[in-house]
C-alpha cells in the first residue's frame, strides 16, 4: 500500500513529532512539581535518558507513547497499513532499548515507573497521577 502523503508531507509531518516535553510529560512535571517533588529532566548519564528524574528517592519515570513503544492492547497502538514491517521493526528496536534500560537502572539501584499516554487521558489521569505520586513517596 502506498503512503497517502507525498514525501514532502510526509517529511514535515514527522520532522513535528517531538520526543522531548511531549504534552503528557509536561503534565506529569507539572503534577508532580505541584506536590512538591524536584526532579531532574532527560539526564544523559542514566540509561535510557529518563523523562524525570527523582534522585531524593532514586525513582526515574518514563512516560511512553502508545504507539512509539508499542503499548499492547492499547487502541492508541496501531500499526500503520503502510511500510507496516519497517514500522514493526522501529518499535521493536524502541523496546528492547527501553527494556535494557529498565534493567541498567534497576541493577543500579534505582526505582522505575514507566506511565503510559493512555493512562494521562482525561478520564484517567487524575487516578493515574494519584498513583503514580503514592509510588514515588512510598518508594523513599
Amino acid at each position: 500500500m502506498a503512503d497517502v502523503h507525498d514525501k514532502k508531507t510526509r517529511h514535515f509531518n514527522m520532522s513535528q513529532i517531538k520526543g522531548k516535553n511531549t504534552k503528557p510529560e509536561i503534565q506529569v512535571r507539572k503534577f508532580l512539581f505541584s506536590k512538591g517533588l524536584r526532579y531532574r529532566l532527560h539526564d544523559k548519564k542514566l540509561a535510557g535518558k529518563p523523562d524525570i528524574v527523582l534522585p531524593k528517592y532514586k525513582t526515574v519515570v518514563f512516560i511512553h507513547g502508545c504507539f512509539w513503544h508499542g503499548h499492547e492492547g492499547c487502541k492508541y497502538y496501531v500499526v500503520p497499513k503502510t511500510r507496516t514491517e519497517w514500522w514493526l521493526s522501529k518499535i521493536q528496536t524502541n523496546q528492547t532499548n527501553d527494556d535494557k534500560a529498565v534493567c541498567k537502572l534497576k541493577n543500579d539501584g534505582w526505582n522505575v515507573v514507566i506511565v503510559w499516554e493512555c493512562d494521562l487521558k482525561s478520564n484517567r489521569q487524575e487516578e493515574t497521577l494519584n498513583s503514580l505520586y503514592q509510588k514515588i513517596v512510598d518508594l523513599k
